[in-house]
This record gives C-alpha cells, sequence and structure tokens, in this order.
C-alpha cells in the first residue's frame, strides 16, 4: 500500500493550526480528509494502473483517464 503524508503550515494567530495528514490509497475507506471527488478519482486511477501492471511512467494518463471516468459518471 502506497502512503502520501503532507505537511501543512501552520498559521499564525487566532487560526487553530492545521495538522499534517496522510492518505491511505487505495484501500482508505472513507477515512481521508480528501473531497469525495478526489478521493473517487485517486480510486479510479489506482485501478487504472493495476489492470497495467502498476508499469511506473504512466500515472499522470491514469489520474487523467480517471478523472474524465467520474466526471463522465457526475454527468448522468
Amino acid at each position: 500500500m502506497k502512503t502520501r503524508t503532507e505537511s501543512v503550515k501552520k498559521t499564525t494567530g487566532n487560526a487553530a493550526p492545521r495538522k499534517a495528514y496522510q492518505a491511505e490509497w487505495p484501500d482508505s475507506a472513507g477515512g481521508s480528509d480528501a473531497c469525495p471527488r478526489e478521493q473517487m478519482i485517486a480510486e479510479a486511477a489506482y485501478f487504472h494502473a493495476e489492470r497495467r501492471g502498476f508499469a511506473p511512467g504512466n500515472e499522470m494518463s491514469d489520474w487523467l483517464q480517471a478523472e474524465a471516468d467520474i466526471e463522465g459518471l457526475r454527468a448522468q
């Protein structure tokens, strides 16, 4: 399982500090802070990559195809 961790700058003043988040991909079942659309695209991109054997170098095309797939579903 791939894990992505991103740090977010802490704010100053009255605003609460933003925490770093960790998005697990693909088997996070609703535990991600990502928006539902982005989560759906990430999961679809994973399945595109899986179908082609996770060969490196096609990650962007997997993501763009997944994005088109999800947008197509939303348009129906």
